[in-house]
């Protein structure tokens, strides 16, 4: 059996952290780039992307394009859309082949499934040029299939060594232009400069799937696919995701491709993901990689306590994170970290302290990630040997949902620590940091109506994605969020660093005078959360947030939960704009608080001013930089 034409699918189903970026499905891409020559005609299709709702879209590809294989990439979140998939193309006499982690995982179960004919274990490249060519299946190494209803599962294929060997992606074939939640201004693409990594994490894929061997692209070679991304994109500003597990594998060639990218005036922002030991030991690669654009770096941080770290195999001592985000921070660029919560051994004090840790160490942004036990990992085998995994939906192995029974805390819990843990971090003093950094790198202050129109973005993403991840549970998730939000490090941070001498809002601040603003969330009329924001004419003293409220405000808000959706039936961000406005002047009676209301809002209506012109002059909505990363200095001179 061969076939001449193939549609490569990518499914819908991403949950979890991975979704603040649309992950461009280049595995795809370089399968398609590997066997377009010999095949009539080659298709990719990213369900993500496309309108819903996605069957319906999906059956319309296969009556158009008439495949004679389909190809899924699956995670375990894709598992039920990825198997929908397969059966309405096997109903059309379509034959179906699955790949990716998941599949390489769980050949035997997947083709358990009536509709699936074959799945690829590891790399797909050659075993999927071999699949659409040869006749006879049974030498084609690293594919499973059925034979007779016998489960056949053909030998593992050899890792391929000479990376260099692949085409470059085919992004020819691409159908979008992708964008990442938080970088709005400009196109988004990955590159893969490795395969694999060296680390031996119990709870990571990659030991399985790749052995613990990292291979390694030549520069020169990474170098000339950046060029062609470039030129895909017509030289316009770019966000582009390094894919590696671990890009600092091999220091040695960073240092090489960095030397051949400050040949370049490239506007590319690069995110990698970097061991802490790595960045911890190489100060001069990182100062390299930050002066050409790879500026944001997410280490696996996991826990602050040694117990997880052995645990979990991670082998790296607390003192290391240290070092590793002071290298990054002090030439300018954003430490990440990720951390897991939920292990068997861990309790609820132990992990509300990992956002305390982080802000200790100076990270500059953190996901909390709910330990997952995946198919084949040692995290999977020991769990299961000992029979605590409940959960066999695989939709919900998604690092959001606790899916094992862990020996101090509920599963229920877990999922709301992961809230309270996001909400301790994610604070106003974090965003004021992270602009300061940005600051002393390029100089320039963020103008206030462009930060606080970020913060409102951020906002309506967090809300939006809460809803996706936890929307049978998501108004209690906001309760949480916002019960974990008060902590005193707030203030002391505002006090010492100083908003005012990282934004620009001097004209505002002037117009605004002293002042005591609070802002209180509020359930049924109880108080839960307040900000409070103290200003002089020239400083903003400091911010605090508390739980409940306080009487001493000069200008007070109040915003009641019940003008939200939060029960996953409805649009969360609906709310009466009209209403909602003149329920925030009324939480100002007196003639007093009416006058400092309307210095306020005088205030920000020149900001909002000045705003729209650099938007006009700019023709950029936000994040508006010049090509150093700089804030743009306008005609109006702010």
């Amino acid at each position: 059996m061969t076939f001449k034409r193939v549609l490569l699918i990518k499914p819908s189903g991403r949950h979890g952290l991975s979704f603040a970026i649309d992950i461009i499905p280049t595995g795809l891409e370089y399968i398609a780039s590997y066997m377009e020559d010999v095949l009539d005609e080659v298709n990719i299709i990213d369900l993500e992307m496309e309108q819903k709702p996605i069957l319906k879209t999906t059956e319309m590809y296969l009556d158009e394009l008439k495949p004679d294989l389909i190809g899924i990439s699956m995670s375990s979140t894709e598992h039920t859309e990825g198997l929908k998939i397969a059966e309405l193309a096997k109903n059309r006499g379509i034959s179906t082949v699955l790949g990716g982690y998941h599949p390489t995982a769980i050949p035997d179960e997947l083709l358990s499934h009536p509709y699936v004919d074959f799945v690829v274990r590891g790399e797909g490249e050659i075993t999927m040029k071999e699949l659409v060519t040869k006749e006879d299946v049974s030498g084609i190494y690293g594919l499973s299939y059925k034979d007779g209803g016998k489960i056949i599962n053909n030998p593992d294929r050899e890792f391929i060594t000479d990376l260099d060997s692949l085409p470059f992606p085919a992004r020819h074939l691409r159908r979008y232009r992708y964008h990442t939640t938080l970088m709005r201004d400009r196109e988004h693409d990955v590159i893969t400069t490795s395969r694999g990594c060296w680390g031996k994490c119990s709870f990571c894929c990659e030991p399985s799937m790749s052995g613990s061997v990292q291979r390694y692209r030549s520069p020169k070679n990474v170098m000339d696919e950046v060029l062609k991304i470039v030129e895909f994109h017509d030289e316009k500003p770019l966000n582009v995701e390094i894919t590696d597990p671990h890009f600092m594998g091999k220091p040695k060639l960073v240092d090489q491709l960095c030397d051949l990218l400050a040949l370049h005036d490239f506007d590319i922002k690069f995110g990698v993901k970097v061991r802490p030991d790595s960045m911890a030991k190489h100060p001069d690669v990182i100062k390299k990689m930050i002066s050409v654009g790879i500026e944001s770096f997410e280490m696996g941080i996991e826990s602050p306590n040694i117990r997880d770290l052995k645990s979990t195999s991670k082998g790296i001592k607390t003192e290391v994170h240290v070092k590793a985000v002071n290298n990054i921070k002090k030439w300018g660029g954003n430490a990440g970290g990720t951390f897991v919560i939920g292990l068997p051994d861990q309790t609820e004090e132990e992990i509300l302290q990992f956002p305390a840790y982080a802000k200790k160490i100076g990270l500059m942004s953190t996901a909390y990630g709910i330990a997952t036990p995946y198919p084949t990992t040692e995290f999977y085998k020991e769990l299961d040997d000992k029979g605590l995994i409940f959960e066999d939906d695989w939709n919900r192995f998604d690092e959001m949902h606790s899916v094992f029974k862990t020996n101090y805390i509920s599963s229920a819990r877990v999922e709301e620590l992961a809230s309270a843990c996001m909400a301790k971090f994610w604070s106003l003093d974090i965003f004021i940091e992270r602009e300061r950094v940005h600051m002393i790198k390029h100089g320039i202050k963020m103008p206030l109506m462009d930060f606080m129109a970020d913060r409102i973005s951020d906002i309506r993403f967090s809300v939006g994605s809460g809803l996706q991840l936890q929307d049978d549970n998501f108004g209690t998730h906001v309760h949480e969020f916002l019960e974990a939000s008060p902590d005193p490090w707030i203030r002391n941070y505002t006090e010492e660093v100083g908003m005012h001498n990282v934004i620009e809002m001097s004209g505002f601040l002037n117009l605004l005078g002293a002042q005591t603003i609070q802002l209180s969330l509020k359930n049924d009329g109880t108080p839960l959360t307040s900000w409070i924001f103290k200003t002089t004419k020239k400083t903003v003293e400091y911010i605090d947030v508390i739980p409940g409220k306080k009487d001493e405000s000069t200008i007070n808000f109040e915003v009641d939960l019940n003008q939200f959706q939060l029960d996953g039936k409805g649009e969360p961000s609906k709310i009466n704009d009209v209403l909602t406005v003149i329920k925030l002047l009324r939480s100002n009676k007196g003639i007093k608080r009416q006058f400092n209301l309307m210095r306020l809002i005088l205030a920000g209506g020149v900001e909002l001013v000045k705003y729209t012109g650099r938007k006009k002059f700019s023709g950029i909505t936000t994040h508006d930089r010049d090509n150093n990363g700089g804030w743009k200095k306008h005609q109006d001179g702010n």
